[in-house]
C-alpha cells in the first residue's frame, strides 16, 4: 500500500465515494463519521493523511486540526479539508488551525490524488528526518531548538514584473520576510547566484508554452543540490488541475488553484517555512551532534554506536506503520590480504574507498554504517524486497565492477564484497511485534554467510549453516 489515510465525514455516502477513489490507487483507507470516532482511530493506528469535511457531526475541520497539533504524537500528521461551498473566511480559519489545503467539491481526481501524494511524501520525508533526530535524543546529543526564527527570504519568479511587485506589496502587512522578483527567463541565473531564498512562489503563466516552460523549471530546481530544498509554492490564475497535478508530482511543495490572495499566500509560506526551519534544525542536530561520536574516523561512516539505535527505531517505526525494511550487511572479501600485501595504509583507502561508493549506491533516506573491520550495514527504511534487491546487487557491482587504485599496487586492484540481506517479517510487524535489532541482523549475518558459501561477490537471501574462512 502507498500510505493510510483516515476519510472522516458524517456522511456515508461521501465517505464511500472517497474510499473507492483512493483504494483504486492503493490506498489503505479507514473511515469515521465523528471527530471522537476519529481520534480514536488516530490514537489506535496514526494515518498518513487525514481526509475530513469541513463540518462534521461534532466539530469542524478547524478544531480537528487543533486536537492533533496539541498532541507531539499526532501533530504532524497532515490534513486535506473538502467542502461544498467554503466561504474564504471559514477557508482561512481551516488554514490557520493546520490544515494544509482546503479543496471544494466537486473535487477533480486527478488533482485530488496528486495532492494526496505530495502530503504523504512529504509527511514520510519528515518522519524519516524525525527518526534520526529521535536516535540524537536516545545518544543524549540533541541540541534544543531555537525559539526565535528569523524573516524568511522569498522570490517570486512570474512573466512580468509588475503584477508581482503589486503581490508584494499585499504580502507585506500578512508575511514579514525579504522579497525579491524575477522574471521566469532569468530564474535559474538569478537563483544560482548571490544568496538562495528559504521560498519560491511561482506564477503559472496561463498560455500553454510558458505554462510548460514554469513546470520544467520545477524540475530543474529539484535536481539541482542548491535549490532542491527551496520551499516552492505554485499559484494559478485559473483553475488547470492536470497542470496543478504536474506540478506538485514535479515537486512544487504546495499549489494554490484559486488565484493569488495575500493572506492565504501568507498562511501556506508560513506552513512550508517553519517546515523547512523544522527539517534544518533536525539535519544540523544529527550533523553537529552526532558526528564526532558516532561517525567511523576513518570513512566518516556511521558507527555501530549510532546504528543499533537507528535499526531500533526503524523497526519500532516500520511496526507501527506496517511497512516494510531491509537490513543489507556486507563484508569485503579477503581483505587480509589488501593488508598483507600492500600494508595497512593501503588498506585504509580501500575502506575510504569503498565507504565513499556504497554512499553513493544507496538511496538518501538510507543509513550506512561501518561495524567493524571490513563490515558494514546499510538499513534501508520502507523498502519492499524488489528495491532492496535491486540496491543489493547495484552495492556488490559497485565495489567487484570498478579495480581500486590504492597506494603501494602497480595497477589498479580487483576487490570485491559478499552481501547478505535480510527483510522483516510482515506478519510479525501486523501483529505489532517486530523481531529485535539482533535477530533481524542474525539473519543477514547468516545470508551473509552464504553468500561467502556460494564463491563472494554475491547478495544472498537465506540461511546457511556455517561460516567460512573471510
Amino acid at each position: 500500500m502507498q500510505g493510510k489515510i483516515l476519510i472522516i465525514d458524517g456522511i456515508s455516502t461521501n465517505r464511500i465515494v472517497l474510499k473507492v477513489k483512493l483504494t483504486a490507487a492503493f490506498y489503505q483507507v479507514a473511515q469515521a463519521g465523528t471527530l471522537h470516532e476519529a481520534l480514536k482511530a488516530i490514537r489506535e493506528d496514526p494515518p498518513d493523511l487525514v481526509l475530513t469535511a469541513i463540518n462534521l457531526p461534532d466539530a469542524t475541520a478547524a478544531e480537528l486540526c487543533g486536537h492533533l497539533r496539541a498532541t507531539p504524537a499526532t501533530a504532524n500528521i497532515p490534513v486535506l479539508a473538502i467542502d461544498t461551498a467554503c466561504d474564504a473566511q471559514t477557508r482561512l480559519a481551516t488554514l490557520r488551525a493546520g490544515a494544509l489545503d482546503v479543496m471544494n467539491k466537486p473535487v477533480n481526481e486527478t488533482l485530488l490524488l496528486g495532492r494526496v501524494r505530495s502530503m504523504i511524501s512529504a509527511y514520510n520525508k519528515f518522519a524519516e528526518w524525525q527518526m534520526r533526530d529521535e536516535t540524537s535524543c536516545a545518544l543524549g546529543l540533541a541540541e534544543a531548538p531555537a525559539d526565535f526564527m528569523h524573516p524568511g527570504t522569498v522570490t517570486l519568479i512570474g512573466m512580468e514584473a509588475g503584477p508581482l511587485q503589486g503581490w508584494v506589496r499585499q504580502m507585506l502587512p500578512h508575511l514579514r520576510a525579504s522579497y525579491t522578483v524575477t522574471l521566469l527567463r532569468d530564474a535559474m541565473a538569478a537563483l544560482h547566484s548571490g544568496k538562495t531564498p528559504d521560498a519560491i512562489v511561482l506564477a503559472l503563466p496561463d498560455t500553454a508554452e510558458h505554462s510548460e516552460t514554469c513546470l520544467r523549471l520545477i524540475s530543474a530546481l529539484r535536481a539541482s543540490a542548491r535549490t532542491r530544498e527551496i520551499a516552492l509554492l505554485m499559484i494559478q490564475k485559473t483553475p488547470d488541475p492536470i497542470r496543478a497535478t504536474s506540478a506538485l508530482d514535479m515537486g512544487a511543495d504546495d499549489v494554490m488553484t484559486a488565484a493569488f490572495d495575500a493572506a492565504e499566500v501568507a498562511l501556506r509560506l508560513q506552513v512550508l517555512l517553519r517546515r523547512k526551519r523544522h527539517v534544518a534544525q533536525m539535519l544540523q542536530s544529527v550533523r553537529t551532534g552526532l558526528r564526532e561520536v558516532v561517525n567511523d574516523p576513518l570513512t566518516d561512516l556511521y558507527n555501530r554506536r549510532y546504528a543499533m539505535p537507528f535499526m531500533t527505531r526503524m523497526i519500532a517505526h516500520s511496526a507501527a506503520n506496517q511497512a516494510q525494511f531491509a537490513a543489507i550487511v556486507a563484508d569485503m572479501d579477503h581483505f587480509k590480504r589488501i593488508n598483507d600485501l600492500y600494508g595497512h595504509a593501503s588498506g585504509d583507502a580501500v575502506l575510504v574507498e569503498t565507504a565513499r561508493r556504497l554512499r553513493m549506491t544507496v538511496r538518501g533516506g538510507d543509513m550506512v554504517a561501518r561495524m567493524g573491520g571490513e563490515e558494514f550495514l546499510i538499513a534501508m527504511p520502507d523498502t519492499d524486497i524488489e528495491t532492496a534487491r535491486s540496491v543489493a546487487n547495484r552495492l556488490c557491482a559497485a565495489i567487484g565492477n570498478t579495480p581500486f587504485a590504492i597506494p603501494g599496487a602497480d595497477h589498479p586492484v580487483h576487490i570485491t564484497i559478499s552481501i547478505g540481506l535480510a527483510m522483516n517479517a510482515p506478519a510479525l510487524t501486523m501483529e505489532r511485534n517486530p523481531e529485535e535489532v539482533h535477530a533481524l541482523l542474525d539473519r543477514a549475518d547468516k545470508a551473509l554467510y552464504a553468500a561467502k558459501l556460494e564463491g563472494r561477490n554475491c547478495v544472498k537471501f537465506s540461511r546457511p549453516q556455517n561460516r567460512p574462512a573471510a
